[in-house]
């Protein structure tokens, strides 16, 4: 294995399972390994092996070019973003992920670390900011932002000229009304259907969206 061919992947669980199916279909990296939190976070990953905790993550560094952060995000963001910093921090590459059964317009900019996953529509126009997951079947309209550190879940419909802050989670079946604002760090439940501008560090429940709280 080249090792600038070779991409290392941080988590060991699910979300793991779905990234290696997209990063085998893709066939632009060959995966090295996975790196969990500690020994005590050992999994299973079918075909592959652990290679290292985080804090082997200095010695990988310098081993390997590439890295994907391959664990999920729901209530909170901080965990991918403080992983994210740290391999910034180590000079690591994090390059895009794009499922070749995903349709990302030629005119949309996806930047480094984000992966976008299988039957995802990611539209012209549309900005998809830094280690975000455009999960299975997530569609992102014309014209649309998508923060850092964003987790848009399954099936869910964020509309034409949305604009959403960093570190936040969209449920699974979810649909944003056209040209709202959503702040940073806002948790919208699954399914729920927005219709109004959310402020920073909301939790938004039910459907359509009534349910509020604050994080």
């Amino acid at each position: 294995m080249k090792t600038e061919e070779a991409i290392v992947l941080i988590g060991g669980g699910g979300h793991c399972r779905s990234c290696i199916d997209v990063i085998e279909e893709e066939g632009k990296y060959a995966i090295a390994g996975i790196v969990v939190r500690d020994h005590a976070h050992r999994e299973e990953v079918p075909g592959y092996e652990i290679i290292g905790t985080d804090a082997d993550l200095p010695r990988l560094v310098k081993e390997y070019r590439n890295f994907h952060i391959a664990f999920g995000q729901i209530r909170s963001s901080h965990g991918r973003l403080s992983c994210f910093r740290v391999l910034e921090g180590l000079g690591a590459t994090l390059p895009v992920i794009v499922s070749p059964y995903a349709r990302v317009s030629r005119r949309a900019r996806t930047e480094g670390g984000t992966i976008v996953m299988h039957n995802a529509v990611i539209n012209s126009g549309v900005r998809i900011g830094r280690n975000c997951i455009i999960n299975t079947g997530a569609l992102v309209e014309h014209d649309a932002t998508v923060g850092d550190c964003c987790h848009i879940a399954p099936a869910a419909v964020v509309n034409g000229g949305v604009t959403i802050g960093p570190g936040s989670f969209v449920g699974s079946n979810a649909v944003i009304r056209e040209y709202l604002t959503i702040g940073a760090e806002v948790v919208i439940g699954m399914g729920v259907v927005v219709r109004e501008d959310i402020p920073d560090a909301t939790i938004v429940t039910g459907n359509p969206a009534g349910g509020r709280g604050r994080r």
